[in-house]
Parts: structure tokens; C-alpha cells; sequence
């Protein structure tokens, strides 16, 4: 019981009686009453003993002293209870109006900071997918990779708190030993600067959905009003997250039933425009259009530029857009996943006959496709499809009647008359003079050359086919080596390979004999292209200068070989040696003993003295200027004659 406190008297001159212990007590009292700070609670019991007070009447003030100081005490912790209790009451109002996931996020993280005072707060949500915890969202952080910090179960307070369900709390965690420390965790809480750290956990149920923090970047103790407070906060977080997802849950479902139903109309409007479309391309590829007006079709319909290629690359048609290389690796991408796919701004999509691929359609200037629109150029790849397979069917049955005319002009069956008239059929005059090509291309499939050597057989007015394992074409020119020339360059274009031809023309008209004679001396003029490592080129006989000559029908090469090096092929024949190939030799060294012996590999005497063996079997003149001459013609015919 406090002491009684006594009216005051009039003020006493200097020198008077002591101060009573009833001052000290009014004195506290204001002091109480101010709320002042706990250490001017100790001034009164100072001033009476300065005064002079019995030891009785300090004794009183101080005992006084201590027990104003626990009434502040205790009004004080009501006070911040009632502040926390307002807080909270405050908090879960203000979740409980918020509908946004992310604005409750923030919210709490806000919210926390302001209750508890700290510098930084943070909140961790649970990825049941990866097994760990991630940052959601920071309030007063300043260090990206702090931000960015992934916890796994365990790991840090936070993957602790997260796996026990309890709350943590350290005073300075690099020096805490009751965590797992991590690089990363660490290093990010030293970027951040953090030394003291509270984490409880957000629960719902016996589900921990994340973990809330409130941090401190110098050292201290959370108390354990701290931890109920940040405690009872986290548990209306978790139940305004929950709220909040089941809101937006609910959001999204009934967008995604709305969604849904105008998908649904959208799609049947898609889907009749894509049947009406198919139904206008279909109808054109079967009254004949051709590829020309089916793109032309297309491209109205996607407001684009449409290209079609066949299976080999090559434009087939092309209307709105400028020429384009085949897109392989989209037309790949389209072959595999049956639907059209873009590739730089260009929708490309495979036509395809099962699993055959016929070409590829493009589409330009629609860099974004609608599922509509793309479900349309899918459907006119079908449509394409026919019309290559209509197209292709036509080609293989007039190439199929063009090859068997070809057969019999070059075996030379048949009257002359109905190949005659066969041929004016196809569109040829049997009275103009023509030229038998042979083509030669291993680095091609023969399929394919022979598809390109029909396409350009059409384009000159001729035949093209397989003859005696050969492509074969036979076109109207009177110059054969000329068309030989331009025929190798344009088919190893189309293949992408080195093509060879041998050609040969007909005098006059070209009846069945004289084709028949243009290929023996066609195949002749191949063989010697080859041989001669002419490979990618063209030409007649007659462009091949003297060898022409000597390979034409009445040449007798191999009378001219023997009758010039007879002796020599006999010596080597019987002997064993290489007399021939040392003479080749020393006519391509320059007629030198130095560079012959080099090539060959010999001593010089050795080159002499089989050069002399050979003077003795040709004769002394064997290196005359004329005499040389005929020997190394006969030298390159005899090897010839070997190759072929």
C-alpha cells in the first residue's frame, strides 16, 4: 500500500524542513501519468536523498519507484498488445478485402515489416513440384540474388522451418551452427546483410505452404512476443492465401467455361469456312485447274503469298510472294508432327501422300496464324496433295508413252510409218533433224535424273526414258554437242550433282536407223567423256578435236594402236615389263631423263636403257617429231581403250 500523500504547504525559505517522501510519490505519479521514459523513474528517490531525506523517506520513494515502474511495465505490454491485437484485427481486414494473389502476397510482407520493425521481411512459398521453397516477394530488399534464392528442404532457417513446421529464430545466422549452410543461401543473406532472422511457418492444415520472415541487418534476439506476433500473422496469411487461390481458382473456371464456350463457336465457325475451303480447291483440282490457279486459289483465301514446291525442291507455282529456296528444315519439322509450322515468318506446311513426301507448301506475309486460318492451309496442303498426285499420275502415263517410243526409235523396230505417226501424236516431227543424248550421273539416283531429264525433254519438245541402263533423251537440234553442253549444266543443276552427256545428232531427217546410229555414237562420245575425266560436262564427238575423229563410226582404233606400238604392247605382253608405261611417262616429263626418272621412281640408266629397248622395237626415228607424234596419239587411244 502506497504511503498517504499530504497536502503540499507553502514553500519554506532556504534552509527549511527536508522534502517529504509524499513529493517523491506526486512526482512518480506525474511521471506515470506522462508516460516518461523508465529512467527518469529513478530521479525522485536522487533528489530526496540530495536533500537530505531520512533514510525512511528514500527507502519509501524508491520502493514507490519500483512499483510505478512495474505498473509501466504492465501498461505498457497492454498497450502493445492492444496495438498487435488492432494490428491483426487490422490485417486480417485488409486480407480479407484483397483479391489478387499477389496483392495479399505483398500485403503480408508489408504488413509484417510494419508490426514487427525490422529492416527487411520476406515470404517463401512451397514449389511441391521441385521439393523446395522459393522467394515470392521481398519488402525493403536490396540485393538481387537475395531475391532470387531458391531454399531445398533443410537447407537455411527457412528450408528448415519449412520442413520441421516450427518457428526458427537466430540472432546471426552466418554464425549459427544449427543450420545447413549452402553457398548460395549464404551468399545471398551476406548480399542482403541480414544477420538476425525469424521464420515461422504458414500453414494450412498440417500442409506448410511457405514461410514468413522478418529480418534484421545487425545482430539481436527475437523475443517471444516477436515470434507469437509474426506466428499469428503467417496464420492469417495462409488462410488469405488459401482464400485467394480459391478465389482465383473460381475466377478462372468460370473464365475458362466462357472461354470455352465461344471456343466451341469459334471452332464450328472455323471449321465450317475450312470445309467450304476445301470444298472450292477440291472442286478446282478436279475441273483441271492447274498448279498456277490452285496457289492463286489458296492465296485469296489466307490473304498471303503462296509458293508450292515438288518433292525435289523445284517451284511448281508461286502467286503474291517472291521466289523462296525450299525451307527443308521446316518442311522436315512439318513431315514429323503433321501440322504447319512457321520458320522465319514463313508458314510452311509438308503435302504429303501417306507416308510419301510430294512437295511443300508456303505461305508468306501471315507471320501469325490463327488455329482457324492454320487449320485452312493445312487442309489446302491436302488439296495440294491431289493435285500433285492427279499431276504426277499424268506425267508417269505420258512418260510411260514417250519412253516405249523412245525404245523403239532407238532399237529400230517397228514401221517407220507408225513411229511416224506415234511421234506426231506426242508433238515431235520425225523429218527434223535431232540429237541422241546420253546422261551419265552416279552421284544422283537414277529416279531422279530421269525425272529431271523428263522435264527437260518436254521443254525441248522430245522423248526421254531408260535405254540399255542409260537416261537417254532424244531432242529436236541440229546442234548436238551445243545441246549436250546446256543439258549436263541444267540437269546437274536440278539433281545437285555433276551430270555427263554424250551427244550425237542425225543428217536430215531421224527415222529409226539414224537415232539408232546417234546412240551407239552418243554412248561412244559418254564413254570418252568419262574416260577422259570430262565428268560434268557435254559435248559430240566433234568437240573432242582428234579423238572424235578416231572414235567415229569407221575409225579402226585399235589397227592404229598395234600398228604403232605393236612391238612394245607384245614385249610387255610377253615379258612382263613397262616399256609402255615408261614411254607415257617420258612424253609426259617433256621428253626429260631427269624428271621420267623422278616419276618413275628409277635410276636414269635404268630410263635409258629401256628407252633403248624401245628405239630397238619401234625403230631408231620412234622420237622423230612425226614419228612422236603418232606414238603418243597411239599412246592416249591405247589407254582409252582401256577405261572404255
Amino acid at each position: 500500500m502506497l504511503p498517504t500523500v499530504t497536502a503540499p504547504r507553502p514553500e519554506e525559505p532556504a534552509g527549511g524542513p527536508p522534502p517529504r517522501s509524499g513529493d517523491g510519490l506526486r512526482q512518480l505519479l506525474d511521471l506515470l501519468a506522462r508516460g516518461a521514459p523508465a529512467e527518469e523513474f529513478a530521479g525522485p528517490a536522487a533528489e530526496a536523498r540530495e536533500a537530505g531525506a531520512a533514510a525512511e523517506e528514500v527507502a519509501a520513494v524508491e520502493a514507490a519507484a519500483r512499483v510505478a515502474l512495474s505498473i509501466r511495465r504492465t501498461l505498457t505490454q497492454h498497450r502493445e498488445r492492444e496495438a498487435e491485437l488492432t494490428a491483426l484485427f487490422d490485417t486480417a481486414s485488409d486480407l480479407a478485402a484483397l483479391r489478387d494473389l499477389d496483392a495479399v502476397l505483398r500485403a503480408i510482407v508489408h504488413r509484417a515489416k510494419l508490426l514487427l520493425g525490422t529492416d527487411v521481411t520476406y515470404m517463401t512459398l512451397t514449389d511441391e513440384t521441385a521439393g523446395d521453397t522459393y522467394m515470392r516477394v521481398t519488402d525493403g530488399s536490396v540485393a538481387a540474388s537475395f531475391q532470387q534464392l531458391r531454399l531445398g528442404m533443410g537447407e537455411g532457417l527457412g528450408g528448415l522451418v519449412a520442413q520441421t513446421a516450427r518457428p526458427y529464430a537466430t540472432g546471426d545466422y552466418q554464425a549459427d551452427p544449427r543450420f545447413h549452410h549452402t553457398v548460395t543461401i549464404d551468399g545471398g543473406v551476406r548480399d542482403e546483410g541480414l544477420r538476425a532472422i525469424l521464420g515461422v511457418p504458414m500453414r494450412l492444415g498440417a500442409t506448410v505452404i511457405g514461410v514468413l520472415y522478418a529480418a534484421d541487418r545487425t545482430p539481436r534476439e527475437f523475443s517471444r512476443e516477436e515470434v507469437a506476433l509474426l506466428s499469428s500473422l503467417a496464420d492469417h496469411a495462409a488462410i488469405a492465401i488459401d482464400s485467394a487461390r480459391l478465389l482465383e481458382e473460381t475466377r478462372s473456371a468460370l473464365a475458362e467455361l466462357g472461354a470455352a464456350s465461344e471456343t466451341i463457336r469459334a471452332h464450328n465457325r472455323a471449321m465450317r469456312r475450312t470445309e467450304e475451303a476445301h470444298d472450292h480447291l477440291t472442286d478446282l483440282v478436279l475441273r483441271g485447274a492447274d498448279a498456277t490457279e490452285v496457289a492463286a486459289g489458296i492465296a485469296a483465301l489466307l490473304d498471303g503469298g503462296i509458293l508450292i514446291h515438288d518433292a525435289d525442291g523445284t517451284e511448281l507455282a508461286r502467286t503474291g510472294t517472291d521466289p523462296l529456296p525450299p525451307p527443308e528444315q521446316a518442311v522436315s519439322a512439318s513431315r514429323s508432327s503433321g501440322r504447319a509450322v512457321c520458320s522465319d515468318g514463313t508458314w510452311v506446311c509438308a503435302v504429303l501422300a501417306g507416308p510419301e513426301l510430294l512437295g511443300d507448301i508456303a505461305l508468306t506475309g501471315r507471320a501469325e496464324l490463327d488455329d482457324a486460318d492454320r487449320l485452312l492451309f493445312e487442309r489446302a496442303s491436302i488439296v495440294t496433295a491431289l493435285l500433285l498426285l492427279l499431276r504426277r499420275t499424268a506425267a508417269e502415263t505420258e512418260d510411260r508413252v514417250r519412253g516405249e517410243l523412245l525404245y523403239d526409235l532407238l532399237a529400230a523396230t517397228g514401221d517407220s510409218g507408225s513411229l511416224a505417226s506415234r511421234a506426231r501424236r506426242l508433238g515431235m516431227d520425225l523429218a527434223q533433224p535431232h540429237a541422241v543424248l546420253v546422261v551419265d550421273c552416279t552421284a544422283a539416283s537414277r529416279r531422279r535424273l530421269l525425272t529431271a531429264a523428263a522435264q527437260s525433254a518436254r521443254t525441248r519438245g522430245g522423248l526421254a526414258g531408260l535405254h540399255h541402263d542409260h537416261v537417254v533423251l532424244v531432242a529436236r537440234t541440229n546442234e548436238p554437242g551445243r545441246c549436250a553442253q546446256s543439258l549436263a549444266a541444267e540437269l546437274g543443276k536440278a539433281v545437285g550433282a555433276p551430270v555427263t552427256v554424250g551427244g550425237a545428232g542425225t543428217e536430215g531427217g531421224c527415222g529409226p536407223h539414224a537415232l539408232s546410229t546417234a546412240h551407239g555414237e552418243a554412248h561412244r562420245c559418254l564413254s570418252a567423256l568419262l574416260a577422259l575425266g570430262h565428268t560434268g560436262h557435254g559435248a559430240a564427238l566433234p568437240d573432242l578435236g582428234f579423238l572424235g575423229v578416231l572414235l567415229g563410226d569407221h575409225a579402226d582404233l585399235a589397227g592404229y594402236v598395234n600398228g604403232t606400238l605393236g612391238p612394245v604392247l607384245d614385249y610387255d605382253a610377253r615379258r612382263g615389263t613397262e616399256l609402255v608405261h615408261t614411254l607415257d611417262t617420258y612424253f609426259t616429263q617433256g621428253a626429260s631423263l631427269t624428271r621420267t626418272k623422278d616419276a618413275l621412281h628409277i635410276h636414269v640408266n635404268t630410263v635409258v636403257q629401256r628407252l633403248e629397248r624401245i628405239g630397238r622395237l619401234l625403230g631408231k626415228d620412234w622420237n622423230a617429231p612425226a614419228r612422236s607424234l603418232e606414238i603418243q596419239l597411239a599412246l592416249r587411244l591405247h589407254h582409252l581403250a582401256q577405261k572404255l
